[in-house]
């Protein structure tokens, strides 16, 4: 079932002629997504580690980054300082991320985002034939090939940054 909803990342797959399913992500009363994201994708045959995270970090001089890593490996600030040129990162603070990202935290796709952005692909995202990845709406996130997601990510800065 593929539902209507509209964002600039669905925009931009449908753009790209990027074939997408929407998954229904049930909101918890607060309006965050359910912690069960894991069992949810199961249930619909898909694997939890092919989840594509937007890791959104600030370097002391390069600004915002974001870096999109699948299956939970944690990114190993070492390497990104390294591929930035940076002495210092750190994490973007919650209410930073939609500054950064024209998204809230717990939709921010790993595309569709603003030019400035610098992006970073961990090779990790190649892993899995399906990847999961935020819609850009707090509740929905899209799942689509992988080879089409790094083709959509074609022109980013692909490498190693999680701690293997």
């Amino acid at each position: 079932m593929n539902m209507q909803l509209s964002s600039p990342v669905t925009d931009l797959l449908t753009q790209q002629q990027v074939p997408f399913q929407v998954i229904v992500i049930p909101l918890s009363e607060d309006k965050k997504p359910i912690r069960q994201l894991e069992e949810l994708l199961t249930a619909q045959g898909l694997d939890p580690q092919s989840v594509v995270r937007s890791v959104v970090f600030k370097g002391e001089n390069t600004g915002f980054c974001l870096l999109a890593v699948a299956g939970g490996g944690r990114a190993d600030w070492a390497l990104l300082r390294a591929h930035l040129g940076e002495r210092k990162c750190r994490m973007a603070e919650y209410d930073e991320v939609p500054e950064a990202t024209g998204y809230v935290v717990g939709a921010v796709p790993p595309i569709a985002l603003p030019d400035g952005l610098t992006v970073l692909v961990d090779d990790s995202v190649a892993c899995y034939e399906t990847v999961v990845i935020g819609s850009g709406v707090l509740g929905y996130a899209l799942a689509l090939q992988s080879v089409d997601l790094l083709q959509c990510l074609s022109g980013k800065a692909r490498g190693q940054f999680v701690k293997a």
